[in-house]
């Protein structure tokens, strides 16, 4: 079930600080009394992430304003669709216009370019995650956003789950010492250790951490991977990463790999193309 996270008023009041600051000093050229009314409408075809912070800008900045959502989150929208419609004082419409349309331009194309693959691998079993790569101060945003697109959630952070890479195990002087180390220091915590080769998948596999990450393996090493995982029993769960695209995802799912993690969900989205439309209603006496 997806939850909006704990820390969307903070992320909401960060933008409205960022864009208002002092005050809006073209909206106080607006009567007080001034009402509104208008829609946003999408350009183009997406899948819809992002109305709690819609919401949570308005609330803020005048509890009365009225949204009607002819969409939730998870739902595609279609091109000239109306996602929403808004009334109320124009002197809290127009300040929140663009930090709402910030939000869910972005958190919808974090949700589109999620389903495209989770589509993409439809069927084979495998499950599409996200990455840290994420927007300064909106990772549980864009994280919340990979769920309504289908995808799943890695770790949040550092702090909630073991990811042993190469600087890692350089540190600790092996990979078997790292895994070992890992399972010392965080008793109970999920780790994962990646690898770059089918020799360090070997260590790995005899060091038994969680998960393996396959670093940048190619078509016929995961195939191999996963027929050496499978011949053990299928002691570990595999997560292929690293230049993963549209165009290849589902033969990388068709290995018979677990997960696979990409970064591109959420560093490289491109916002989904909003309009709002406003009228201009009798001032109230």
């Amino acid at each position: 079930m997806r939850e909006p996270p704990r820390d969307l008023p903070e992320q909401v009041e960060a933008a409205l600080r960022e864009d208002i600051g002092a005050g809006d000093v073209t909206a106080a050229l607006v009567p007080p009394a001034q009402r509104v009314r208008g829609s946003v409408i999408t350009r183009e075809s997406a899948v819809l992430a992002g109305r709690p912070w819609v919401e949570a800008t308005f609330r803020h900045l005048d509890p009365h304003v009225q949204l009607a959502w002819h969409a939730n989150d998870g739902e595609p929208i279609a091109a000239n669709q109306v996602v929403f419609d808004i009334a109320g004082s124009a002197r809290a419409i127009l300040p929140g216009e663009r930090t709402a349309l910030n939000f869910l331009q972005l958190l919808s194309a974090t949700a589109t370019a999620t389903r495209r693959f989770v589509e993409a691998v439809s069927g084979t079993g495998c499950a599409i995650l996200d990455t840290r790569k994420t927007i300064p101060g909106l990772r549980s945003a864009q994280k919340y956003a990979v769920l309504c697109g289908g995808g799943h959630n890695h770790r949040m952070g550092l702090y909630d789950r073991v990811l042993i890479k190469e600087n890692h195990i350089a540190a600790a002087g092996s990979l078997t010492a790292a895994i070992r180390a890992a399972r010392s220091h965080a008793p109970g915590m999920t780790v994962e250790a990646e690898v770059e080769s089918l020799p360090e998948l070997e260590e790995a596999l005899a060091a038994a951490p969680d998960i393996v990450l396959l670093d940048d393996f190619s078509l016929a090493d995961l195939r191999a991977a996963v027929a050496l995982n499978r011949a053990r029993g299928r002691p570990v769960k595999f997560e292929a990463s690293g230049s993963v695209s549209l165009e290849v995802v589902r033969a990388i799912a068709e290995t018979g790999v677990d997960y696979i993690s990409i970064g591109a969900l959420t560093k490289h989205v491109r916002a989904v193309d909003l309009s709002m439309r406003l009228e201009f209603t009798a001032a109230r006496a």
